[in-house]
C-alpha cells in the first residue's frame, strides 16, 4: 500500500473516532498515530490531514452543506462525512495534491470502510466541490501534470 494511501486511512480512522467520541480522543492523536504506523512519512501526512481537517472543519462543513443538496451532514454515514471532509481539505487547501488524486482516494476510502453506495455518493459530492470551489490554477496545474506524464505500460505498472 502506498504511504499516502495508508496515511489517509489512518487519518480517516482518527477523524471517525473524533466525530463519534469528541474531546475524549482529541488529545490522543499522537498516541493513536504511534499505534497506527512506525513510518514517519505516513505519520507526518496523516497528522497534516487530521490537523488541517480539524482546524478548518467549520468552513469545510459549510462547503459540504452547499454541495450536498438534500443531505443534512448529520444524516450522512460517519465514514462518508469524514472522508468528504478530509478530501475537501485536500482539494481546497493542499495545492501539492492533484484534485483527481484526492477524489479517487476518498472514493476508495468510502468503498473500503463504508457502504456499497459510498463510492458513488462521495464521487458526486467531490465532483461538485471540484467544479464549484477548486481554484482554476490548481485544476490547470493538475491537467498539465497529467499531460506531461508518460502513459503507464503494463510492464511499468507491474514493476
Amino acid at each position: 500500500m502506498r504511504r499516502r494511501t495508508k496515511a489517509r486511512e489512518v487519518a480517516l480512522q482518527f477523524l471517525y473516532q473524533l466525530d463519534l467520541r469528541g474531546d475524549e480522543v482529541a488529545n490522543n492523536v499522537d498516541e493513536f498515530l504511534a499505534s497506527s504506523s512506525n513510518d514517519r512519512e505516513v505519520l507526518d501526512f496523516a497528522l497534516r490531514l487530521i490537523a488541517g481537517t480539524r482546524k478548518l472543519q467549520p468552513t469545510i462543513d459549510v462547503t459540504l452543506a452547499k454541495v450536498a443538496r438534500n443531505w443534512d451532514l448529520r444524516r450522512m454515514a460517519t465514514i462518508d462525512r469524514n472522508a468528504l471532509r478530509m478530501a475537501i481539505f485536500e482539494l481546497l487547501h493542499c495545492d501539492d495534491i492533484p484534485p483527481k488524486v484526492s477524489i479517487n482516494e476518498a472514493i476508495d476510502l468510502g468503498k473500503k470502510f463504508s457502504t456499497a453506495n459510498s463510492g458513488a455518493f462521495i464521487n458526486g459530492i467531490l465532483d461538485r466541490v471540484k467544479n464549484e470551489f477548486v481554484k482554476p490554477e490548481k485544476l490547470k496545474r493538475s491537467f498539465e501534470t497529467d499531460r506531461a506524464r508518460p502513459p503507464r505500460t503494463s510492464e511499468a505498472a507491474s514493476g
